[in-house]
């Protein structure tokens, strides 16, 4: 009786330390998911203020995306390593490389859209 009751308890045991694992592990996911989300609208709202400086109206669309493409530097890399670090946590099995390559591709869409939103409503050229 005594070693069946040792035993139950250390199945108890084992099974609250597996759901307190997989609570945190869930904890890291949620969190790096908040943070990748947090850093995606940080850059978005940076580029947004790039978007609207009133010094970018003459410019081409080259330069344009020049100028984007060197704007935010601090937001940028957060975002990339934020969304990095998201992509790690949700999917461990997956080359690093492949997540950076995605995090990249991410802030260049980025990039992307602010340009062509820029070339669609700037005015007409006289």
């Amino acid at each position: 009786m005594r070693r069946l009751m040792l035993g139950a308890a250390l199945v108890m045991m084992t099974s609250a330390a597996m759901t307190r694992a997989a609570m945190a592990d869930d904890d890291d996911a949620k969190g790096a998911q908040k943070l990748a989300m947090q850093g995606r609208d940080d850059y978005w709202h940076c580029l947004a203020r790039e978007y609207s400086r009133h010094s970018n109206q003459g410019l081409s669309e080259q330069d344009f995306g020049r100028s984007v493409a060197g704007a935010c530097p601090s937001e940028r890399q957060y975002y990339r390593v934020a969304l990095l670090d998201y992509l790690t946590t949700q999917y461990p099995a997956i080359d690093a490389g492949a997540h950076l390559a995605t995090a990249n591709r991410a802030v260049e869409s980025a990039q992307k859209d602010v340009v062509t939103a820029f070339v669609k409503h700037r005015p007409p050229a006289r």
